[in-house]
């Protein structure tokens, strides 16, 4: 998981790959079966441990503003406390792998499409409760907020700072009506 995030799913080659396991590439082939196999558990390994997996697994009792700024806070310390500068693999992989590659680049598709659909359910949940004010269009939103994720992750490869990344975070989420001043 972590070459392919640190060095992309082109350069993390099978020879690469086993040498680095110190295997042999018939061992690689026994252990992952292809390639592809072997990226899409590195990928499922990531969700499960990246900072916005709190969004995967919301209930609609939680308070939306509460959760959106709690986990882009995460997002945003993992972030600038990587020192290798990595970003998000899955946001690394869609310039990479969307319509790009067969069979990988409609994984990443699914991933983000799957986490827009999930953050406009969160946004819904917000309305239905009373949280965040009719009428708003929860769809545009929910493009925003995943635009801010990925904007967001790509920003830290260049801007470390905790403190500047906060603050990019917390203008948009403002501006969106989504940000609990209480954290």
């Amino acid at each position: 998981m972590h070459k392919l995030w640190r060095d992309g799913y082109e350069v993390s080659s099978v020879k690469s790959v086993s040498e680095m396991l110190g295997i042999t590439r018939s061992s690689f082939y026994n252990a992952f079966g292809t390639r592809e196999a072997l990226f899409e558990e590195a990928l499922a390994l990531y969700f499960s441990q990246t900072p916005d997996h709190p969004m995967a697994t919301a209930t609609p009792d939680m308070s939306t503003k509460r959760l959106f700024t709690s986990v882009f806070r995460a997002v945003c310390k993992a972030r600038a406390e990587d020192e290798e500068g990595r970003g998000c693999l899955a946001v690394n992989c869609i310039s990479e792998l969307c319509n790009a590659h067969e069979t990988l680049g409609p994984v990443i598709e699914k991933a983000v499409l799957s986490s827009l659909g999930r953050i406009k359910t969160i946004l819904d949940w917000g309305v239905k409760t009373g949280e965040l004010d009719p009428p708003l269009d929860t769809h545009a939103t929910a493009l925003a907020v995943q635009n801010l994720l990925i904007g967001i992750n790509v920003m830290s490869k260049v801007v470390r700072n905790y403190k500047d990344l906060v603050a990019t975070v917390d203008t948009t989420l403002s501006a969106l009506g989504l940000l609990d001043t209480e954290i």
